[in-house]
């Protein structure tokens, strides 16, 4: 009960198979609270679902406003750490089958240079091991 509560008089049973419109049935909710010998003593803003329906969007909108400085900062977080991780993998993988054969082919030469640079004794920075 911290929040406060609100008194609703809800659509019966019967209201729902006679299909009586949610306009309606607010209709008949406030002649019901303005008829009543307790509840039309009341103070207003403790009755009706439009006080329930505007009292659960201030509470919504407090706890988005609360909150969402929080969930910014971590998808932010996430996103750096994602971004890391996809840096760390390098550049992707060819995705047409032309770029595909463009890399092997690039592969083999260098492979096929390396090769030839050993044989002749010649020193390739590029085949230097790293660590």
């Amino acid at each position: 009960m911290r929040l406060g509560f609100v008194g609703v008089k809800n659509r019966a049973q019967e209201d729902i198979q006679n299909q009586i419109s949610v306009k309606q049935a607010i209709e008949k909710e406030n002649n019901f609270f303005s008829s009543h010998p307790i509840y039309s003593t009341m103070p207003p803003g403790y009755l009706g679902c439009e006080v329930l329906t505007t009292k659960l969007t201030r509470i919504l909108f407090t706890h988005i406003r609360h909150n969402l400085p929080d969930i910014v900062n971590e998808i932010k977080e996430k996103l750096k750490e994602t971004e890391n991780e996809l840096e760390d993998l390098g550049e992707p993988m060819p995705s047409t089958k032309g770029e595909k054969l463009h890399m092997v082919w690039n592969l083999i030469t260098d492979l096929v240079q390396g090769y030839k640079n050993q044989i002749m004794g010649k020193y390739d920075q590029k085949s230097r091991p790293t660590t």
